[in-house]
């Protein structure tokens, strides 16, 4: 079995080949946990079982074996003697530790299986959608595997109806709605892909399956919305401690909060200088708002840009192929500057976010190619504008997704954004240090790449330096800072819905449909929206390390490479590896 081979690699051997041997078995035993992240991966088979057949199992009897895997684990860890160990090394083992208290954090005190309805959703509907999508074996293989799991569905409902004792209004709300993906996924979707000769049998898994699912449906609407007591915010003794494992930033979540707040002063003062020349082009008439001062002049100089700029924008109908041009136009500049060394691979589809992952991503997001099967698709999301929505509520997101908006998002989501680093990531060796850096690397590392590769792309001159451009950028970079300040306040200092919408719409422009948007997702999500902010930070931090160290014979392209080549370690310690 490929977990004790693992171990017993690691028996009587130096501390950096134990680390190894644990490093392995770590990543494959909690792949195996969860089967479909395991397809997502790559890995398909385990200690003789099919993953790509299973569902996860959330009952107590895997829950207690989990916990007792990552108790026992953590203890194996300590017996690392890390004086020994590379720097290199000693990032792994730092990953090590953060994933398994941040998985006994879960499992031992927030009790997510119990409250969190949208997390058996999502998964089930990975489950599904990995398969249709991903090529990791013939078509008619990877349906038999779908049908297998539909077989499954009717009882891993059944746990999670069992399990989950409470969940707030919003949580259950979205799980409603993406349930309603998932139903959309199987009943329609995957449905007009299966072969002819497969349709009996995908008929005969899905119909159960989709009883289940309505359900399950049911249980949400008529049971769980009525107990609704629990508190989605972590509170002032669990939150610190996510942040601490989730983000490994070398400070405090208050020390963060304490930061964004200045810099947000400091970036709309810079928005005002910005947005002057822009003004006084577009509005001669109101001459600066000079008979107005502070915050009260920057909010009117560039609320009234902002609006300008936003009137250039996508319909509903031309959102994604735009998404599409931007995506070509964003890889042309990269290779005429020469601002990394793009991946070899042409792997990248843009697609519509799935259904059952909107409530999650409302806008957009990246989903790399499996850390175990790299040569695989990679897919930038790009959620559609539903043709339901009202005109009013349609144009409020195009306004703020708007012909810069949306170029921003796809360097950042796709060119030489998150594709480019999860590709790079996917070819770091050894073997074991790539999975582990890729499956479980670093947060802000990650989300702070691609805020990091946006503002190499404007320094460089993308778009002929458009004022518009950088404007809207610094309208981004608000945005970053205010991801930090609502999760922190919103988890541990009791801020208010309105609050928090005062913050993104009049503080930092954001269209109403934006902020209603980014609230939700601040509600669902815990820990991950400061790690824009954080990473960030610590890219320019890098950045500016190896510029003084190399003196004359810095290159930006070769920093990119450098830096990128080492795969998602935590973001304190990457300058200590690029020496």
């Amino acid at each position: 079995m490929l977990s004790l081979v693992l171990f017993a690699a690691g028996c009587g051997k130096t501390p950096s080949q134990k680390l190894t041997a644990l490093s392995e078995e770590f990543v494959y035993t909690s792949l195996a946990f969860s089967p479909s992240s395991a397809t997502a991966a790559g890995l398909h088979q385990y200690e003789k079982q099919n993953l790509d057949e299973m569902l996860d199992d959330f009952g107590e009897r895997n829950l207690y074996k989990q916990r007792t895997f990552f108790e026992k684990f953590r203890d194996r860890l300590g017996d690392v003697k890390t004086g020994d160990l590379t720097p290199e090394e000693r990032a792994d083992l730092t990953i090590l530790q953060d994933q398994i208290e941040l998985n006994l954090l879960d499992l031992t005190e927030i009790h997510g299986h119990q409250h969190a309805p949208q997390m058996y959703v999502e998964t089930l509907g990975n489950a599904l959608f990995a398969p249709y999508v991903l090529e990791y074996a013939p078509k008619p293989d990877r349906i038999r595997h779908i049908i297998a799991r539909l077989q499954k569905v009717p009882l891993y409902l059944d746990q999670a109806s069992t399990s989950l004792m409470s969940a707030p209004d919003l949580w259950n709300q979205v799980a409603v709605e993406e349930n309603q993906g998932n139903i959309n996924l199987v009943d329609k979707e995957i449905r007009a892909g299966v072969p002819p000769d497969q349709a009996e049998a995908y008929q005969r898994a899905a119909r159960p399956a989709l009883d289940a699912m309505a359900r399950f449906d049911k249980f949400l609407k008529n049971s769980l919305s009525a107990r609704n007591r629990y508190d989605w915010r972590l509170g002032d003794k669990l939150y610190p401690r996510k942040f601490r494992y989730a983000l490994h930033s070398g400070g405090e979540a208050a020390d963060t909060l304490q930061q964004a707040d200045r810099d947000l002063k400091t970036v709309r003062a810079r928005m005002l200088e910005l947005a002057l020349p822009l003004h006084r082009g577009a509005f001669p008439a109101h001459g600066d708002h000079a008979d107005r001062s502070g915050a009260d002049r920057e909010n009117t100089v560039i609320g009234e840009v902002l609006a300008k700029i936003a009137d250039r924008h996508a319909t509903r109908e031309s959102y994604m192929d735009d998404a599409r041009k931007a995506l070509d136009e964003a890889r042309a500049f990269v290779q005429e500057k020469h601002l990394l060394t793009l991946p070899p691979r042409a792997n990248l589809q843009v697609i519509p976010t799935p259904e059952f992952m909107r409530g999650s991503y409302p806008v957009g997001g990246f989903n790399a190619a499996p850390a175990l099967e790299p040569q695989l698709g990679a897919f930038y999301w790009v959620t559609p504008i539903p043709p339901s929505w009202p005109k009013e509520r349609a144009d409020s997101k195009l306004r703020e997704y708007n012909f810069y908006k949306l170029k921003l998002l796809t360097i950042h989501e796709a060119m030489p954004g998150h594709y480019v680093q999860m590709e790079i990531a996917n070819d770091v060796q050894p073997k074991g240090r790539r999975l582990l850096r890729s499956i479980f690397g670093n947060g802000p590392y990650i989300e702070g790449w691609g805020q990091y590769s946006t503002q190499v792309m404007i320094e460089e001159g993308f778009l002929d330096r458009s004022p518009e451009l950088a404007l809207t950028f610094a309208k981004e970079e608000l945005r970053v800072l205010a991801n930090a300040i609502l999760d922190i306040r919103l988890q541990t200092l009791g801020m208010t819905d309105q609050e928090a919408l005062d913050l993104m719409q009049t503080q930092t422009f954001q269209e109403v449909e934006e902020a209603t948007a980014k609230l939700q997702r601040a509600k669902l999500t815990s820990a991950q929206l400061p790690m824009y902010f954080v990473g960030w930070r610590g890219w320019i931090e890098a950045r500016d390390k190896y510029k003084q160290a190399k003196g004359s014979a810095f290159s930006l392209a070769d920093f990119n490479d450098r830096a990128l080549r080492e795969g998602a370690v935590p973001i304190p310690v990457l300058s200590s590896l690029l020496k």
